[in-house]
């Protein structure tokens, strides 16, 4: 392929959407569409307050809205939604000198509501009141509206609003740029991690996107360089985003937005993918004033081609890819929002959905989030697909940053039982949307039943709390560590990891944000169980010739760029083995071969299929954090030195006993007590709560054992592995035992009891004719 070939890239894999805009279009042409409605705020059941098109009048906590649709009056039950906005959100803009204006405003103080339609069990609404009332309207699977401002036709005319079916709306149609042809396997069939987290169910511990919303400048002027309006527009996309992912038991809540007034801050042009890489780069230094899970730019440009949006593939919580942008191709901020969430959706590991897949929604109902081609009305399901796509990006230790609530002033007054949240007041909660059964929990005031401790959560079982110690969330791979209850929360805590340095997979990697990049990983994700990286001459001599098949990158124009030969392990991934074609869909093999010690030896790369190449950006790059040397990781497509001296200094408090983790404190191996691992307990840190012992009655003679040991050394480890056999043992300071949170190839394996002597560590050999058992090592 010549110069004037292209090709984008990206690692992780990026997607994107492709859309056919209809220039203007906000409603099917013709005559004016949708019926004229007045809205009316009602108090003690008659119409009290009409709603008008001035700015924003009523903002109450709660509220009934009555209006009419086809003939029937609906009673809109309305709550304001008190946990959009994170506590701490901020609004930031410029001033015409450039330097950023940061407001902090209450982030309970706007006019964003959801609820549900009085009578339709099935039923919710999503609104904004800012000025007039605007938003969704579900009353069924098939039965939908869209109620939004509309000024008087006339003198006559008193009405201020139009409803409209959601079939009437038009604002865009199209096909994804994702051509399906060739393998159609979905993601499940992709080698999983050894170990793998417990299936989290709906109503267990909850999870939250923090999200950060960006307006670029071509935005603000679409807007008539109205900044309120500019932010209004932001908070209604993101209510509706929250919405949609809320089906995926997923909670948007909003860190802060940021409207750039004056010009843009990254490069913004008609290249999705420069824009994209170009806003990921800003976001680094956004996320160090603004801490936040997932930052999102929308853009009142037109990309080149069909492209609407575009994100990394699983990038969600990684510090150079935990982000996307949107074109806010549409009049009405639900379509850039459905734009938001299929790009999230991304983020989160999901793929297109494959044909016959989406059976939630049909086509005339919006379809699904992650349908490759979409349509109007607007999407707002996820299939089964997605949902097992997300449990397997889950289980392999993904998206962790979502487990951890924004703060504790997230679940704040007023309180309503029945809306599924532990509010103030409220012992639990069991949310409408499904039916009740929860024996824990009286749903008509949000009490627990007589004799219970709590009703859901990772941390409760029959009613009641467990004990604290037991394992509620598994390490999900070397660079996870597990988690266990505290005995006063029904929820698991926070989840934690390994500090970004700590050696993983026996060396050959180093953790980044709570996984372990190697070569072999990559290769075996790419070509499945057997493959293996090639040899360097692969590296060395593909990845210089700057072609697709290898190359490290491309520049701003869209061209191949070559390796250097100290960069050739951070350009195209290079493997051997494995399938015949690669496991990623859509993906095609392009083998080379290179002469080492006088014979051939074939180099396996991917590229793109021609017609996907807009919407599966090449994943056949190394992933940025990959060991390239000894404290050397692939960074920006370059092998680069790397100092890791937070892990240094926090692994000095440790006493050799322990590991750090993400919060920069010690997770010390059983038989060593945190915070310092310098005395003896059950390991764990004081994140995490500490390891239960697995029976007391084996347990605690062991812990006197470990105080005799220095009187009887040799009848004490006896007496150990006699009395405690098994399958998965682990070596403690006073012998072997049971533990399930680590396995043989887990960091924690590398620590040792330095301070025991030889006999405590020594293993003891079998008996002539004996088969000794296998044993995974904690230290």
């Amino acid at each position: 392929m010549g110069r004037g070939s292209r090709r984008a890239r990206g690692s992780p894999v990026l997607l994107l959407l492709l859309l056919w805009p209809v220039p203007g279009a906000g409603v099917l042409p013709g005559n004016t569409p949708g019926k004229p409605v007045t809205a009316h705020w009602l108090l003690d059941g008659r119409r009290w307050h009409m709603v008008t098109l001035e700015e924003l009048v009523l903002k109450p906590d709660s509220g009934l809205v009555a209006l009419e649709a086809e003939g029937q009056e609906l009673v809109l039950e309305l709550e304001k939604k008190h946990r959009l906005l994170a506590p701490g959100y901020t609004e930031t803009h410029y001033s015409p000198d450039g330097q950023p204006v940061v407001l902090a405003p209450s982030h309970t103080d706007h006019c964003h509501y959801h609820g549900r339609v009085r009578g339709f069990p099935a039923s919710w609404v999503v609104l904004s009141t800012c000025s007039g009332m605007s938003g969704l309207i579900v009353l069924s699977s098939n039965a939908s509206y869209y109620l939004r401002p509309w000024p008087p036709g006339d003198s006559e005319d008193s009405s201020t609003h139009r409803i409209f079916r959601t079939e009437q709306l038009l604002t865009w149609k199209g096909d994804c740029g994702h051509r399906d042809s060739g393998d159609k396997r979905d993601m499940d069939s992709l080698p999983r991690a050894r170990q793998s987290r417990d299936r989290r169910e709906a109503r267990r511990s909850p999870r939250y996107l923090e999200l950060y919303l960006v307006a670029d400048h071509s935005l603000f002027l679409t807007q008539q360089r109205n900044l309120n309006r500019t932010k209004q527009r932001l908070l209604e996309v993101a209510n509706y985003v929250d919405q949609i992912l809320r089906t995926l038991d997923i909670q948007v809540v909003l860190s802060g937005l940021e409207v750039w007034t004056e010009q843009d801050r990254s490069r913004v042009s008609p290249d999705a993918n420069a824009t994209l890489w170009a806003f990921l780069q800003w976001r680094r230094g956004l996320w160090a004033r603004r801490p936040h899970d997932s930052a999102q730019l929308l853009t009142g440009r037109a990309f080149r081609g069909d492209t609407v949006g575009l994100a990394p593939v699983e990038g969600m919580c990684r510090a150079e890819s935990s982000g996307g942008v949107s074109t806010d191709h549409s009049e009405l901020p639900i379509g850039a929002a459905a734009t938001v969430a299929h790009e999230i959706g991304h983020s989160l590991g999901l793929s297109h959905d494959p044909d016959g897949c989406c059976v939630e929604a049909a086509a005339e109902q919006g379809g699904c989030v992650m349908a490759a081609a979409t349509g109007h009305p607007f999407p707002r399901a996820f299939s089964a697909c997605s949902r097992r796509q997300l449990r397997a990006f889950f289980r392999k230790g993904g998206g962790a940053c979502l487990f951890n609530a924004p703060g504790p002033g997230l679940l704040v007054p007023p309180a309503r039982c029945g809306n599924g949240f532990v509010e103030a007041g409220e012992e639990c909660d069991c949310d409408p949307s499904q039916e009740c059964r929860d024996l824990c929990c009286f749903s008509h005031n949000c009490s627990l039943r007589a004799g219970a401790q709590c009703a859901h959560g990772d941390c409760c079982t029959r009613c009641l709390l467990k004990p604290a110690g037991v394992l509620c969330r598994q390490a999900a791979g070397d660079c996870d560590l597990p988690e266990f209850c505290t005995g006063a929360s029904p929820n698991c805590p926070l989840d934690i990891y390994l500090l970004d340095g700590s050696p993983c997979a026996r060396g050959r990697g180093y953790c980044r944000d709570g996984a372990c990049p190697t070569l072999e990983q990559q290769c075996q994700q790419l070509w499945g169980p057997g493959s293996r990286p090639a040899p360097e001459a692969c590296f060395q001599v593909v990845n210089s010739a700057g072609d697709p098949r290898g190359n490290c990158g491309q520049d701003s124009e869209g061209y191949f760029l070559p390796c250097a030969q100290r960069d050739a392990g951070c350009g195209k991934l290079q493997c051997q083995g494995g399938e015949l074609s690669p496991l990623a869909p859509h993906m095609v093999p392009v083998d080379s071969t290179v002469h080492l010690d006088g014979s051939e030896v074939t180099c396996r790369g991917v590229f793109a299929l021609q017609g996907a190449q807009l919407d599966l950006l090449d994943m056949g790059l190394v992933e940025p954090g990959t060991q390239c040397g000894p404290s050397m990781v692939c960074q920006d497509r370059r092998c680069q030195n790397t100092t890791f001296q937070d892990l240094e200094h926090c692994l000095t408090t440790c006493h050799g006993h322990g590991v750090c983790n993400s919060n920069h404190n010690c997770h010390c191996a059983p038989g060593w007590a945190p915070p310092f691992c310098d005395k003896p307990g059950f390991g764990g840190s004081i994140d995490s709560s500490p390891v239960q012992p697995e029976s007391h009655d084996t347990f605690l003679p062991a812990m006197l054992l470990s105080f005799l040991l220095p009187l009887l050394p040799g009848a004490g480890l006896a007496w150990c592995c006699y009395r405690l056999p098994g399958a998965h043992l682990q070596r403690c300071p006073w012998g072997w035992r049971r533990d399930p949170t680590c396995s043989g190839d887990h960091p924690l394996c590398s620590v040792r009891p330095t301070d025991l002597g030889p006999t405590a560590t020594r293993e003891p050999r079998p008996m002539a004719g004996q088969v000794q058992k296998p044993r995974s090592c904690l230290w």
